[in-house]
């Protein structure tokens, strides 16, 4: 098939999103189909993460793709999309992410091209952006079909959106890499509290902050790593200096290749105030790490399972209540032995490539069908 796969940036540093395109089209094409990828980064900016050399790229290099688009640069992407799509008569579009398939989706009104839509977010993110939740009520009326990652995220949305939605979960990449049983016995190795994820006030990295300086001085030979890039960059170097922790907390910025990171942790935390799968976690329980969340946090309370893979963290005052769990993890190398390795295969084969790969085919031929 002829599918096109459109997307606001491939260029950009880090984002789960952009990672999952990424390995589904590289999926799809080693399956036989023809791809091309749309989206609005600058002519020759290259994708952050590797895209297989047999797919397309069409760069429409348009406004800030950094930050919020202005009506001028969203209509000239319309514009210059629906020319693209002329040029491709693809037999069908994926738009990821409401920034792209919203106005991309009224851009191809009128050309009998069928698009599925695919949310990567929950309601939540929604609650205090009046217009974008206007917007979205459109969606149903521009799209065939709207993919979510899981079904409590499906569940969360109003009915009007929901009778159009199918549940097709992110694919992990890698496979199981269990932790050696000894791993923890090396009392004199510098041990890492991990946490992945873009520095945004959703993936709420100030409070893990916070919560690692009240313990830190309990544990000299622990180190706090925050992997990601944003817009939060600034606060946090502010407030790891502020708290004395310029020594033991490690912010590196993005990096394509987190299965190192992964490999040389010892727990996995990510203090998200909400989240629509929690990829990065599922990753770490997959490379055998105990991980820790909020229990109020959807996308991550379906993941970890409290005291079987790791701890789910409640509590009026989550600073402290975070600060409480991880010490008694960090303090504790037989707990943290028994939550290691506790759901690797079952991760493997719930979110397996190919099984994922095998419902976008279903979902994109039966859609397809339909032109």
């Amino acid at each position: 098939m002829n599918i096109v796969f459109a997307i606001k940036a491939l260029g950009s540093q880090g984002g789960g999103a952009e990672r999952v395109l990424v390995d589904v089209v590289s999926g799809l094409t080693r399956r036989g189909h023809r791809i091309t990828i749309i989206s609005s980064d600058p002519e020759g900016k290259e994708s952050y993460y590797p895209v297989n050399d047999m797919i397309q790229r069409v760069n429409l290099g348009i406004g800030n793709i950094g930050g919020k688009s202005n009506l001028s640069d969203v209509v000239r992407r319309m514009i210059n999309f629906r020319r693209a799509i002329a040029k491709i008569n693809p037999d069908i579009v994926v738009a990821f992410m409401h920034s792209t398939y919203l106005p991309f989706g009224m851009a191809l009104i009128g050309s009998r091209i069928p698009m599925i839509a695919s949310e990567h977010i929950g309601p939540e993110h929604y609650r205090n952006r009046l217009l974008e939740r206007a917007l979205l009520l459109l969606t149903p009326l521009i799209a065939s079909r709207v993919t979510v990652v899981s079904e409590q995220i499906s569940l969360s949305f109003n009915w009007w959106l929901r009778r159009r939605m199918m549940v097709i979960p992110n694919p992990l990449s890698g496979s199981v890499r269990k932790r050696l049983p000894d791993f923890d016995l090396d009392s004199d190795r510098t041990k890492i509290l991990l946490s992945v994820g873009r520095l945004a006030p959703q993936k709420n990295q100030q409070c893990l902050i916070a919560a690692f300086a009240e313990i830190s001085s309990h544990f000299p030979n622990w180190k706090l790593r925050i992997v990601g890039e944003g817009e939060l960059r600034r606060v946090l170097e502010k407030q790891v200096l502020d708290l004395g922790l310029a020594d033991k907390v490690e912010l590196p910025g993005a990096i394509a290749d987190v299965s190192k990171e992964y490999a040389c942790a010892d727990i996995f935390v990510l203090p998200s105030t909400y989240e629509s799968f929690g990829l990065t976690t599922a990753e770490a329980l997959l490379h055998g790490l105990p991980a820790v969340g909020f229990a109020d946090c959807p996308g991550t309370n379906k993941l970890i399972r409290h005291k079987e893979n790791g701890i789910l963290v409640s509590g009026p005052d989550k600073t402290l209540e975070l600060a409480s769990s991880l010490g008694e993890l960090m303090a504790n190398p037989d707990e943290r032995k028994k939550l290691s390795n506790a759901s690797t295969e079952e991760l493997e084969r719930m979110f397996n490539i190919d099984t994922v790969l095998d419902r976008w085919e279903g979902l994109i031929s039966d859609v397809a069908s339909n032109r």
